[in-house]
């Protein structure tokens, strides 16, 4: 009998990718989005995908909704991806952010508690979480202390924390992946990879003549979305719930970044780079570097991509889409 896997947040980057790996690893994949008032554009990732999953229209915040469909579906695995993500915008709209993304896995994990205890959880918990805190080798990993920077920081740390009581408390299989940066085609383009590469690409083709961004020196441990995904499901089929770093273990900066993608297509960033306070944030977290040894060594898994590679492929893909309205992954 095939395994059933429920799904929030299915239309995002890491929700469409974890469709695809879950669908190739014979599950049978259901998953909620959001009303929005673009229907046009809500699915794009999904488009195909269209009748291997089932979507219907949910929300974290209407726990109603959350019950009539877990008890409906009973699904073996439930993947909590469903987030106010972008971590700029969270100081803009601080009380949306903390009640989505807290609110939200409460009253998931309240839903499973009281109506489908047997459904393995997995939460999306965040590099952000760590914060100013890094350890003494400059690495962040399981133990490393939390203080986070930002509400969205602020609110994982919330779930984290939920994710071990209802495990502790009600004995739920619930499993925290805290996941470092992680990008690909399919990130938004208000994400600042995403934004370096489409930008850089419409610079090239003459559609743009510069990009605005923040806090250069920033430094990030990017990996793909496509290697995160895998050790979610590797940490939702070991054979105890625990609590996971998925990471790289390489850093770079913001800078860097653009230095890779700029001359790799043969431009000069200081044409064209700029810097505005619009894209700061009011308090910065300049360094983040994980250490993934713990599931590398008890789960088996490594990255396949490497940064370069990543970037090349995104690279790839918003010179096909520069130029187009809607956006074919």
């Amino acid at each position: 009998m095939k395994k059933k896997a429920f799904i929030t947040g299915i239309a995002g980057q890491d929700g469409s990718y974890l469709a695809e790996h879950l669908l190739e690893n014979n599950y049978e994949v259901y998953g909620i989005i959001r009303r929005n008032s673009i229907t046009e554009h809500q699915r794009l990732r999904l488009n195909h995908l269209d009748n291997k999953i089932t979507i219907e229209y949910g929300d974290l915040l209407d726990i109603s909704s959350l019950e009539n469909k877990i008890i409906k579906i009973k699904p073996d695995e439930i993947y909590n991806l469903a987030a106010q993500s972008h971590v700029r915008v969270s100081f803009d709209i601080p009380h949306f952010t903390v009640m989505n993304n807290a609110i939200g896995a409460l009253n998931l994990f309240e839903t499973v508690k009281n109506h489908s205890k047997n459904s393995k959880i997995y939460q999306a918990s965040s590099s952000e979480m760590f914060g100013r805190c890094v350890d003494e080798d400059g690495y962040q990993r399981e133990q490393t202390r939390f203080e986070p920077t930002s509400p969205y920081g602020c609110s994982k740390v919330f779930c984290f924390n939920l994710t071990k009581h209802y495990r502790i408390a009600y004995n739920l299989f619930a499993v925290n992946g805290i996941l470092f940066n992680h990008e690909s085609p399919r990130r938004g383009s208000n994400f600042v990879t995403s934004k370096v590469v489409k930008t850089a690409v419409r610079i090239k083709n003459k559609l743009d003549d510069k990009l605005v961004l923040g806090n250069l020196d920033s430094s990030r441990d990017w990996g793909h979305s496509k290697d995160y995904v895998k050790a979610m499901n590797l940490m939702m089929n070991h054979s105890k719930p625990d609590d996971f770093v998925v990471a790289t273990g390489e850093t770079r900066t913001v800078r860097k970044l653009c230095e890779y993608v700029f001359k790799k297509l043969d431009l000069d960033m200081d044409k064209y780079i700029s810097q505005s306070e619009k894209f700061m944030r009011p308090e910065e977290l300049k360094f983040l570097c994980g250490d993934s040894s713990k599931i590398k060594k008890e789960l088996g898994w490594k990255p396949e991509y490497s940064f370069e590679s990543m970037i090349d492929e995104m690279i790839e893909f918003w010179e096909k889409n520069h130029d187009k309205n809607v956006i074919e992954y």
